[in-house]
């Protein structure tokens, strides 16, 4: 059965004669290490998430869409009814410059059909950007995994420093018992 007295806070920092150096020593790593944890991990999360939404913000800005025709007639659907495949198309940038790439198309899709790209500022394919409801989805699940990664490093840092003070501890206990011990089964007086 466990002691259910009244919990005291705060107990390593109380003068008390059985606190040891360890305790206090402890105390102050524990204090040390949630507010490193805390602090890094909201911080990095903040920062990560920050820095992904306005990438994602640049990329919708300087990203756009292009009319391109297909050159040759697009493969037709395999036998799991592919609905959009790889294709040759050619486009022309906007300093009238001709380009040529490979972008996904209906399956089956005749020459000269016009599909849409996304291009650069150089004129090259790109991916549709996110929308600005998927840039903030994105840069949250990044920041929190940011984050928590950050977070995870000083509180598995703690955890390791406190292992061995317990440690350190009980090695001091051992040699107490060792030295004190015997003494017990002694009659006085």
């Amino acid at each position: 059965m466990t002691f259910r007295g009244r919990r005291v806070w705060l107990w390593r920092w109380r003068r008390n004669p059985l606190r040891r150096r360890s305790d206090a020593l402890e105390a102050w790593v524990v204090l040390a290490v949630w507010a490193v944890t805390v602090a890094g991990g909201v911080l990095t999360g903040w920062a990560a998430t920050h820095s992904v939404e306005r990438g994602l913000a640049e990329e919708r800005a300087q990203w756009h869409p292009v009319v391109a025709l297909v050159t040759q007639d697009a493969p037709k659907g395999g036998a799991a009814g592919a609905q959009r495949v790889w294709a040759k198309v050619r486009w022309t940038g906007e300093d009238g410059s001709s380009h040529a790439g490979q972008a996904r198309v209906a399956a089956g899709s005749p020459t000269g059909t016009a599909v849409t790209v996304w291009t650069d500022r150089a004129g090259a394919l790109v991916t549709q950007p996110a929308t600005e409801s998927q840039a903030q989805v994105r840069a949250a699940m990044v920041g929190v995994l940011a984050g928590a990664g950050a977070a995870a490093v000083p509180f598995v840092g703690g955890r390791i420093l406190r292992e061995r003070l317990e440690r350190r501890r009980m090695a001091q206990w051992d040699e107490s018992w060792a030295r004190f011990g015997p003494m017990w089964g002694r009659m006085t007086g």
